[in-house]
C-alpha cells in the first residue's frame, strides 16, 4: 500500500486568474471548470462516506492510517475548490446545477454506508482517470496560467495517490461486488449528464456556445437585412447562409 500525503500547496485563488486560463481555449477552460464545480460537495461525500466505516472493520493498521490521510487530502482539495469556484462566479459564472446536486446529495445521505461508500468508489475510479490523463497527456493542460497547472497537478497527483482507499474501505466493510457494479452504472449517467450539461453552461455564459456568427450578404427573404451581426433575418436561427464570397447574396434555409 501507499504512503499517502496532505500536501499543501503555495497558490491564492482568491487573486483570480483567466478567463480562459486553459492556453487561451474556452472549451478545454470551461470543461476543467465544470468539474471543479462539482469537486466540493462530491469530496464531502467521500469523506463522511470513509469516516462512517466502523473502525471494528477497518483491523488493518495502514487501511486506517490511509482513510486518515484520504480524509485530509480530500479536505484539502475541497478547501481550495471552494477558493476556485468564487472566482467563477465572480466571473460570471454560476454552478448551474449545484441545486440538483444538493437535492440528490441529501438523498445519498440517507443511504447506509456500505452504499455511499459504492458511490464514492464509482466517482473516484472517475477522478483517477482524469487526474491519469491530465498527468499523462500535455496538451490537457497546454498552455496553462502557472497556478491553475499547479492546482491541477496538485490534486491528479493525491487522486491517483489514494484511488484505491475507498475501495479498500468497502471491501472491509464488508461491501459485494453486485452493489458497487449497480452503483457505477448509476453514479457514471449522472456524472456524465453533470458534467456534460455544466460545461454548456459556461460556455454559454462565456458568449462561445450558440454564438452568432457575422454574415456577409443580404437575405432572400426580402427583408433588406445586410452584414448582420448576432442576429437572424426573420427573427429565426439561422434563416439565411453565408454567402460564398463577401458581398454575395444569400438564400433562404
Amino acid at each position: 500500500m501507499l504512503d499517502l500525503t496532505v500536501r499543501k500547496i503555495d497558490v491564492d485563488l482568491s487573486q483570480g486568474f483567466g478567463r480562459h486560463w486553459n492556453g487561451g481555449d474556452a472549451y478545454r477552460t470551461q470543461l476543467f471548470n465544470a468539474l471543479s464545480m462539482t469537486f466540493p460537495l462530491g469530496e464531502q461525500l467521500f469523506i463522511d462516506a470513509v469516516r462512517d466505516v466502523p473502525e471494528a472493520c477497518l483491523r488493518d493498521p495502514v487501511l486506517r492510517a490511509q482513510v486518515k490521510d484520504f480524509v485530509g487530502q480530500e479536505a484539502t482539495h475541497r478547501h481550495q475548490h471552494v477558493q476556485y469556484n468564487r472566482e467563477l462566479e465572480r466571473q460570471g459564472l454560476p454552478y448551474t446545477r449545484e441545486e440538483k446536486l444538493k437535492k440528490r446529495m441529501r438523498r445519498v445521505d440517507k443511504l447506509g454506508v456500505l452504499n455511499r461508500l459504492a458511490i464514492t468508489c464509482a466517482l473516484e475510479h472517475y477522478t483517477a482517470m482524469l487526474a491519469d490523463g491530465a498527468l499523462r497527456y500535455p496538451e490537457w493542460l497546454q498552455g496553462a496560467e502557472p497556478q491553475m497547472r499547479t492546482v491541477w497537478s496538485w490534486h491528479a497527483v493525491e487522486e491517483l495517490e489514494h484511488k484505491g482507499v475507498a475501495f479498500d474501505a468497502y471491501v472491509a466493510a464488508g461491501g459485494g461486488y453486485r452493489r458497487r457494479v449497480l452503483w457505477y452504472l448509476h453514479a457514471s449517467a449522472i456524472f456524465a449528464i453533470d458534467a456534460f450539461m455544466q460545461t454548456l453552461h459556461n460556455l454559454r455564459n462565456d458568449g462561445h456556445l450558440f454564438k452568432a456568427r457575422t454574415w456577409t450578404g443580404r437575405c432572400a427573404s426580402g427583408s433588406g437585412a445586410t452584414g448582420w451581426r448576432g442576429t437572424s433575418c426573420g427573427r429565426r436561427w439561422p434563416t439565411c447562409r453565408r454567402a460564398s464570397t463577401p458581398g454575395s447574396t444569400t438564400t433562404g434555409t
